[in-house]
């Protein structure tokens, strides 16, 4: 594609971008770090440096329209060299306003030291046995084929089962959550899968703090905010929600990609069965290559500049971390997956600053444990032919939007170790 071609792409409505943005991404970086886009009047940062900058400037830059960018509409202008007074006034009413990831400091901060209440270090080491215990109960579903859709019977089940044990989702409900959450189309189309959650977690909190028990949802419904104070139960069943929610779909994006490109690598594949030492490596390239979350937004609040980019007050800046991670002034040769890149695990996937994703520790866990499983007990995984075409000509069914990154569908065949 010529720079004229790449100049008239809106980012938010071309189908041609949904394979493979990465040249788009190389075009705008190239141009400038920080690029405005001409469609929405979005600051597309492709750059490292200015993504990193962004992020650890929450005093210029609020996170009130992380999840929808210009999208945002407040009911009144942006107007003037400091719009903090509108953003304070109208950000509950904005899309997704009752999530964390659009929360600014000092409630930013409370909420936040709540989640972290809630999957702590200790949380996460006792369920180390039962990330075990579920990727062998999913493989097991489908072994004995040598062949699956890898997403839907691996990666979407498998991530939503660990979340639901980790916050200590009654293990009667465990089919109820895979059949609403997985089948959307079951559920009326006044509601929502967030609503879902909002109501099961409403109902499991309260009836903890009536009635206490040894176990896990307990200790959810009794976590307190850092000063102590016990929250409101809506305070946390939403934090809950959204950690479910958002914690399922981007680690079943990730194990998909880091799928496919076992499948597509054989001797990639067969180095990591030599050495397992190399998966934790294989993970952060997977993560830096790929990122399953294209972008995220930042509102400015007063007239900045970022690299030699001037952004008036009341802009919208997309960070691209799918393009930050492949700057080639901080990743070299970053088109190519390399497991002895030393500063592989700098990537900006999970974001940086006081956003960064505190589930990443549980999604590289994951994925980690489902990688080792998957090389224990299958040989020879190859992408299948029948369904995505021959080597150099496949056909993928990438998730058609402009905020994700993943499979929608990824079939793979393996022999199965006897």
């Amino acid at each position: 594609m010529s720079d004229i071609e790449f100049d008239s792409i809106n980012f938010f409505r071309s189908k041609d971008l949904i394979e493979d943005p990465y040249p788009y991404f190389d075009h705008l970086r190239e141009h400038c770090p920080v690029t405005k886009e001409p469609f929405h009047d979005v600051y597309m940062v492709t750059g490292y440096d200015e993504a990193i900058e962004i992020y650890h400037d929450t005093a210029t830059f609020s996170a009130c329209n992380s999840a929808i960018g210009p999208f945002a509409k407040f009911p009144v202008p942006l107007e003037g060299d400091d719009v903090t007074e509108i953003i304070e006034t109208y950000r509950d009413d904005l899309p997704f306003g009752d999530q964390l990831p659009t929360f600014d400091p000092p409630k930013h901060t409370a909420q936040r030291g709540l989640l972290m209440r809630l999957i702590t270090p200790k949380r996460l080491k006792e369920n180390e046995a039962s990330l075990l215990r579920l990727a062998d109960n999913q493989i097991d579903r489908f072994y004995a084929k040598g062949a699956c859709e890898f997403v839907g019977e691996y990666a979407q089940p498998y991530t939503m089962l660990v979340i639901a044990d980790l916050l200590g989702v009654p293990e009667v409900d465990h089919e109820e959550f895979l059949d609403k959450l997985m089948h959307s189309e079951h559920l009326e189309m006044t509601h929502s899968p967030l609503e879902y959650l909002y109501a099961q977690f409403t109902r499991y909190i309260e009836d903890r703090r009536r009635e206490p028990q040894d176990d896990v949802m307990t200790g959810l419904a009794m976590a307190t905010f850092p000063d102590g104070t016990l929250p409101p139960v809506e305070d946390v069943m939403k934090i809950a929600s959204n950690l479910f929610a958002a914690g399922q779909e981007t680690t079943a994006r990730l194990l998909g990609t880091a799928l496919q490109t076992l499948g597509e690598h054989p001797e990639l594949q067969q180095q990591l069965r030599d050495d397992r030492s190399l998966v934790p490596a294989f993970v952060e390239e997977t993560l830096r290559m790929e990122p399953p979350i294209k972008g995220t937004f930042r509102l400015s609040r007063t007239p900045t500049t970022v690299g030699e980019t001037e952004i008036r007050a009341g802009s919208t800046v997309m960070i691209l971390p799918a393009a930050a991670n492949r700057d080639p002034r901080e990743f070299p040769h970053p088109d190519e997956l390399r497991l002895d890149r030393g500063n592989g695990r700098q990537h900006i996937a999970f974001g940086h600053g006081i956003h960064t994703c505190a589930g990443a520790p549980l999604a590289r866990a994951e994925t980690n444990v489902s990688l080792q499983r998957i090389l224990d007990r299958m040989a020879d995984i190859r992408i299948s032919e029948l369904h995505h075409g021959p080597a150099g000509a496949r056909n993928w069914e990438y998730t058609p939007t402009w905020m994700l990154r993943g499979h929608d569908r990824l079939y793979i065949e393996f022999t199965a170790f006897v």
